[in-house]
């Protein structure tokens, strides 16, 4: 069984097109998302309603914390939060009630699915976890495999149960020891932030222990054309080129 892995989609229904195009007769069973499916991008309506008509379940990202708590948007930089403004004008009521639904964490197949960082965090970043509570953090979980987004860069870091290490990730196939337990960052679908402006995604394999990490070029103009001709911040606009 392989089970796709999505984070980050952010509105760009452009990327999201071409990453279900590209997971299409490729065996999957199932298809997750990490969260923020919304903010930054044009079309966030059409990202909810396309991750319902596919049945990809999904558990809470920050930008959705916000869509549920407004009191939250304060936690933003203000380009992030006029973008969000503005994004909920774009949601349907149904889109809301999906947002509203979505969990903090789920545990499926055997992996845990966070957007921050375990157990449950939808807004702490890997990268503000130090070493020794990331450590604490993963002999907590009952879980091998966890996946996280929210830094839209790819990372992989082992646990051997006695010290943690970076591991290369790379795309492609990536052999998993099956005796160890890893912490898996996505990178991100709709918004990468690595220079590299192809939409990112992972098709985790149990059996055989691999995690293919899939690099998906799409039209990256258009969906930054979109997001300028909204009147959104141009900022989020030229991230999408790299």
């Amino acid at each position: 069984m392989k089970i796709a892995v999505l984070s980050d989609i952010h509105g760009n229904m452009d990327a999201l097109e071409q990453v279900l195009a590209d997971i299409d007769g490729r065996g999957v069973a199932s298809v997750l998302s990490l969260g923020d499916n919304i903010g930054y991008g044009a079309e966030p309506e059409r990202v909810v309603q396309t991750l319902k008509a596919h049945g990809i379940l999904s558990v809470l990202g920050n930008h959705e914390l916000a869509a549920k708590n407004p009191g939250f948007l304060g936690w933003f930089n203000p380009a992030a939060r006029k973008s969000l403004a503005m994004t909920f004008r774009m949601l349907s009521a149904d889109s809301m009630v999906f947002i509203a639904g979505l969990p903090d964490y789920r545990v499926m197949h055997g992996c845990r699915l966070v957007h921050g960082f375990p157990p449950d965090s939808p807004t702490l970043y890997l990268f503000q976890v130090l070493p020794e509570d990331r450590q604490k953090a993963l002999q907590d979980l009952p879980e091998r495999i966890c996946f996280v987004g929210h830094t839209h860069v790819l990372d992989l870091i082992r646990h051997d149960g006695r010290k943690l290490a970076n591991v290369a990730f790379n795309e492609g196939a990536n052999r998993l020891d099956p005796a160890l337990q890893y912490l898996v960052n996505i990178g991100s679908v709709g918004q990468p932030r690595d220079g590299d402006p192809r939409a990112k995604y992972v098709i985790w394999n149990p059996v055989e222990s691999t995690l293919d990490i899939r690099c998906v070029p799409y039209d990256a103009q258009a969906a930054a054309a979109k997001i300028i001709a909204a009147g959104m911040p141009g900022e989020h606009a030229h991230r999408l080129l790299g």
